[in-house]
């Protein structure tokens, strides 16, 4: 028996255990699912790549990944609920903000992009770095900002939204930096609110209800549902760079009470455990 038969072997055995450990092994179930998810974005970024060139940098680049990428969901087993699109659906220049739970809140994204038709989104520099995803990101448009200088990271961000203003094109926040899986809001950066007061935007709060289903200390990754709503905006009209503080607290009170509500109202509709 040659060397090819053998890995012929291990490759077919594998695949008959696979179902095994994923039934079975809890740890399994929950790397292998974050494996398909980065593996299909990846795989869609190869494809989409040569298709997004011919528009480089342009939002419309979005609406391509997510009919390709929303699918990843049904794979996963997550179900996303969408309340207030109408705020979503007004074509207009704004800040969204919206809370960061797990990298799992790009998938909540890509059912909202048919939606919102024209949003781009402020990321870390480091995603670009993250190919061909990285690639395809910045063929879509995303502001890539160094979170390590905030005066940079503002004034790359400043200059975008003129361009946004003009076109007509939201601007996709998470306010709370880094993401965060335990069930709360945490404090806000100023960044967002300093954008959306310099340029006159107002602020349209996006609430992710949140995701009991996951635990990355448990290394949990269930099926699940989630209720993502926005918000009525929030006029920052005459406002000046004094009244951030009061903008910030009025808008995480708000995205909290929402969070909060959703929260019980997914609770009281699961099944009760069985004693």
């Amino acid at each position: 028996m040659g060397p090819s038969f053998s890995l012929e072997l291990i490759l077919v055995a594998f695949i008959l255990i696979l179902p095994f450990l994923y039934e079975t092994s809890r740890t399994f179930r929950y790397y292998f699912k974050f494996f398909v998810y980065y593996a299909v974005v990846m795989l869609n970024a190869v494809i989409l790549i040569p298709l997004m060139a011919f528009r480089p940098k342009n939002v419309k680049n979005l609406l391509l990944a997510s009919s390709l990428c929303h699918h990843i969901s049904t794979l996963l087993g997550i179900r996303w609920q969408v309340r207030g699109r109408e705020h979503l659906e007004k074509e207009r220049a704004c800040i969204i903000v919206a809370n960061h739970q797990s990298s799992l809140d790009i998938l909540g994204m890509f059912d909202l992009w048919p939606i919102m038709d024209k949003c781009t989104v402020v990321a870390k520099k480091e995603i670009f770095y993250a190919w061909p995803f990285g690639l395809a990101a910045w063929l879509c448009g995303l502001i890539f900002i160094d979170r390590m200088n905030s005066e940079k990271a503002r004034s790359v961000i400043n200059t975008a939204v003129e361009n946004l203003k003009e076109n007509k094109t939201k601007l996709w926040i998470f306010p709370e930096g880094t993401r965060r899986n335990t069930g709360e809001i945490h404090s806000f950066k100023k960044g967002a609110f300093h954008v959306a007061i310099n340029a006159q935007l107002p602020i349209l709060p996006v609430v992710y209800s949140s995701y009991y289903f996951m635990s990355k200390s448990e290394k949990r990754l269930d099926a699940g549902r989630v209720i993502i709503t926005t918000l009525p905006p929030i006029s920052t009209e005459g406002l000046k760079v004094d009244d951030i503080p009061e903008l910030m607290e009025k808008t995480k009170s708000m995205m909290t009470e929402v969070f909060q509500s959703t929260n019980r109202e997914i609770q009281l509709s699961l099944p009760s455990p069985q004693s």
